[in-house]
Parts: structure tokens; C-alpha cells; sequence
């Protein structure tokens, strides 16, 4: 072992000094491990500024193991505020982010030790992740009672993503307007909230609020907004966005902007702009690919489609992945072009190494009842090797519709119930799909039945809502809704309509 264990090992500073350079050239944990043997033989373990460099490489580098820091902190005496924020930090970003609360509920136990804005900061990250409503709202009250709300921004940012992420758009709103000087991460974090709960139009009047207020917006705010618009349909909005970006100067165009650039000309109906906002990118990724064959697919574009999947993997070396390969599915099932459709899902986990989940299966399903095939489509969805959904088994139903198929409709409908029996809203539509199928079968009775079910146990359909851009703003639409201001010249205008087609 004298390779392992030079003279110099017991002499002091030369025994430390050598014991932290090697800690510092770690790259691996297969060079951590014997590392680790000598700083437990030269009892250095002892030691919390040395064993958190073990600790530190273990828990946030990319060839670390997370396990391996745990077990290194269960081996620590006196864990001190840097060890104990290390994990929390690890455990926030990971795929099991509750541990995160478990260490900083150790760190509260010991009495000598106070959290600091850097625990608030990712324990309340890991509660936004986990999605622990009541254990983040408790952390945010030791955060109030600290002062550290006012002050300091990453803990400001951490509370506003948590209750973003948790739904609580009011108490991030709230947040938010505690902030004396909110910055641009600030403004970006409420914005991603306010789309992801599908309230695109109060992104972007928060953007609107964020330009007036003298705010100068980043990259990422510009590439939430495009999001934002892509929801909505917001075409001319989307436009002055990228009229916007191209007068500041300093601004980085990368592939994330782009790409939500793409995705919003496509989405607003503009194809061959979005072809050509993704033929003139410097450089292009995974995602980029997957905007433009998902832009191509939603408008019938399916050859296109189906030689993007081509082109990316010969243009740019890139393997495809679920979204691009649900994408090209999709134009085959807009387009009617089952045999592609097929052969690409028979072939996905040979080919190109992913294994088909749901949202595939669900999009042949209806590939095959748009073309016809309903009992192919059954026999898909009893070969699939997860339980149906309601995608699954709404679409049969659809199809169902379009050929008058009665028995399979009341088989989707049996299957239906099952999943969607606490949800009345989607329950009511099933029915009424089923009864128009009976009527188109002339049943009448069995229709009939069906209604007076619908109105004893007070079912409802959720009602259908679309949105349309006049002159840069969105005016949405809801079946049943008499509340829009130019309803009555819209009526009118509706009424020619049905005269001159009559």
C-alpha cells in the first residue's frame, strides 16, 4: 500500500494539503470511494470542512451518487449549516425532492443551528417540486417570521415558483407585490405560473405591466411570452414579440427562443413562417424539431412531418424522442395515413429506442377509428400494455359516432364510466355522445332513456369553448355564454350568414 500511502502521509499540513487535492481532482465515484477509505484511516472524517468536499461532489456533481451523500452525512457527528444545505439543495433538484424536507427537518432539531436563506431557499424549491401545499406555506411563515421575505431575492423567487407550481395563483400574485424591486427572474417565474394554469392572457398582461414599469425583459421573459401567445392564438402579439427582440441590443436569439418562436407562428396558423423562422436557426435541438413536425402535424402537413423525422436525425445527428415521434403520429392520424402510422409504432422501440406509452397508443387508436377500422382499434387497445385512459377509449367512442357503431359505442361508454367516475363535467359529454349515436341508429327510445339519466343525476357536458384574434386581440368564445360585448352585432352577422347559405 506505500503507492496509496505516501511518507508524507502522517506529517501534518503535507498529509492534509494532499488529502484535499486529491478530494479536488475527483471526477468519479469509482475515485471517490478509496478517497473516502483514506479520509476515514487518516481521521479526517472527523473533520466537516473536509468531509464536505466528499459530500459536496457526491450530492451535486453529474457523476455523483446522491445515496452515497446520505450515507456520508449519517456517518457525520455535528453536521454543520453548509453540509446540511448541501443535501437539501441536492435532494430539491432531484427526482425525490421530499428528502430535501426530511434533512431540513433534522437541521430545525438541532439547537445549535439556525437555517439560512440558502435552506429557505431550496426547501421551499423542493415543496414547489413535490407540490406539499401545507409544509410550503409553513415554510414560507419561519421565512416571514425571519425577515428574509423582504430582503432577499432567491427566497422571493423560491415562494412565488412555489406557489405557482401548487396552483395558488392569488398567493403568488400576493408575493409578488411584496417585492420592492422585482427583477427579471421575478417577473419570468409569475408569468410561467399564470401559463401554466392555461392563463396565457394574464402572461401576457403581466408582460404588458413589466414593459410600462421601465422592467427590461431577458431572453427567458420574451420566450415565456411567446408561450403565452402560442396558448392563446395570439398572432399579432406573438409578431411584435419578435419585432421587439430583434431591436434590443444584447439580446441572445438561442435555440430556446427560437424554438418558442416556431412553435407560436405554427400554433397561430402561420406554417411557412414558422418553416422559415426554423430553416434560418443557427442551431436547432430536439425540441426545435419537435415545434416544427408538431406545427406540421396540426395542420395536415404530414409528409412534411414524417421527413423532419428524417431530416433531424441526417441534418443534425439527433435521435428522436417521444414528443417528435408523437408528433409525426399525429400527422398520420390528420392526414389518414394508417400504414405509416402503424408501421412507425410497431417499429418505435426497434428503431429508435423508445418504448410507445399511452399518448402513442391513444393517437393509433384514433388513427384506426378515423379510418374505419374500430375492431383493429379495439384489439390495439387490448394489447396495450398499460391500463386505457379516457383518450383511449373517447376516441373509439368518437369513432364510434362517425360509423353508427352502437355496441362498441356502449362498450366505450361502460369503460368510460370507470375512468371518469368522479368527473362529472367529461361523464355528461360521454352520455350525450351516446345518445346522438342511438338517434343516429334510430333508437329513439334508448336516446331518450339516456337524456332522462343525464338530467336525473344532474349531469352536465363541459361546454366547448375557441378563440379567435380581431385587429391583436383574443376574444374567446364559451358554448352558452351571452356575456361578450359585440354579441348582439355577432348574432346579427350570423343570422345573413344562415340567409345567404339557406
Amino acid at each position: 500500500m506505500t503507492h496509496v500511502f505516501p511518507r508524507c502521509y502522517n506529517r501534518g499540513g503535507q498529509a492534509w494539503k494532499w488529502c484535499m487535492s486529491l478530494a479536488q481532482r475527483c471526477t468519479t465515484m469509482c475515485q471517490l470511494k478509496p478517497i473516502h477509505a483514506i479520509f476515514i484511516a487518516s481521521g479526517l472524517h472527523h473533520n466537516n470542512y473536509a468531509v464536505s468536499k466528499l459530500l459536496a461532489f457526491c450530492a451535486l456533481s453529474a457523476t455523483g451518487s446522491l445515496s452515497y451523500a446520505s450515507l456520508i452525512f449519517s456517518h457525520i457527528q455535528s453536521p454543520n449549516l453548509f453540509i446540511y444545505n448541501t443535501l437539501i439543495r441536492a435532494y430539491s433538484l432531484s427526482s425525490q425532492p421530499q428528502l430535501a424536507l426530511h434533512y431540513f427537518q433534522l437541521m430545525l432539531k438541532d439547537n445549535n443551528l439556525l437555517p439560512d436563506h440558502h435552506s429557505f431557499n431550496f426547501v421551499i424549491l423542493a415543496c414547489a417540486n413535490v407540490k406539499w401545499v401545507l409544509a410550503g406555506k409553513q415554510v414560507h411563515n419561519c421565512v416571514i417570521k425571519n425577515g428574509l421575505a423582504l430582503f432577499d431575492a432567491h427566497v422571493q423567487t423560491a415562494i412565488i415558483k412555489f406557489y405557482g407550481e401548487c396552483k395558488f395563483l392569488d398567493d403568488a400574485r400576493k408575493m409578488f407585490g411584496e417585492i420592492s424591486c422585482v427583477d427579471a427572474i421575478q417577473w419570468n417565474v409569475l408569468m410561467k405560473a399564470y401559463v401554466k394554469c392555461n392563463l396565457a392572457s394574464e402572461a401576457l398582461k403581466l408582460f404588458r405591466h413589466m414593459l410600462v414599469s421601465g422592467a427590461e425583459a431577458d431572453e427567458f421573459c420574451v420566450t415565456t411570452v411567446l408561450t403565452a401567445c402560442a396558448q392563446m392564438g395570439a398572432l399579432w402579439q406573438g409578431k411584435w414579440i419578435h419585432e421587439y427582440v430583434k431591436k434590443m441590443k444584447g439580446m441572445e436569439l438561442d435555440v430556446f427562443f427560437m424554438t418558442a418562436l416556431v412553435d407560436m407562428y405554427a400554433k397561430c396558423g402561420c406554417v411557412d413562417v414558422a418553416e422559415e423562422v426554423f430553416e434560418g436557426m443557427s442551431k436547432r435541438n430536439v425540441f426545435s424539431w419537435a415545434a416544427m413536425i408538431g406545427g406540421l402535424a396540426l395542420h395536415g402537413y404530414a409528409r412534411k412531418a414524417i421527413h423532419c423525422l428524417e431530416r433531424m436525425q441526417v441534418d443534425d445527428g439527433l435521435r428522436p424522442d417521444g414528443v417528435v415521434l408523437l408528433g409525426v403520429l399525429t400527422a398520420c392520424t390528420h392526414a389518414g395515413l394508417q400504414e405509416e402510422g402503424q408501421l412507425l409504432l410497431d417499429n418505435m422501440e426497434a428503431r429508435y429506442g423508445i418504448r410507445p406509452k399511452h399518448e402513442h397508443y391513444s393517437c393509433m387508436v384514433d388513427l384506426l377509428c378515423r379510418a374505419g377500422q374500430l375492431e383493429q382499434a379495439l384489439q390495439l387497445i387490448r394489447r396495450m400494455p398499460m391500463k386505457p385512459l379516457a383518450s383511449v377509449w373517447g376516441a373509439l367512442l368518437s369513432g364510434c359516432g362517425i360509423y353508427k357503431n352502437v355496441d362498441l359505442a356502449e362498450l366505450a361508454v361502460r369503460e368510460l364510466h370507470k375512468v371518469l367516475e368522479n368527473d362529472d363535467g367529461a361523464g355528461g359529454g360521454v352520455y350525450v355522445q351516446l345518445s346522438n349515436i342511438y338517434l343516429c341508429a334510430r333508437r329513439a327510445e334508448d336516446a331518450r332513456r339516456i337524456r332522462r339519466m343525464i338530467g336525473d343525476r344532474g349531469l352536465k357536458k363541459t361546454p366547448g369553448c375557441s378563440m379567435i384574434e380581431v385587429d391583436g386581440k383574443v376574444n374567446e368564445f364559451v358554448s352558452g355564454d351571452v356575456s361578450h360585448f359585440d354579441r348582439t352585432r355577432i348574432c346579427a352577422m350570423l343570422g345573413l350568414l344562415s340567409l345567404e347559405l339557406g
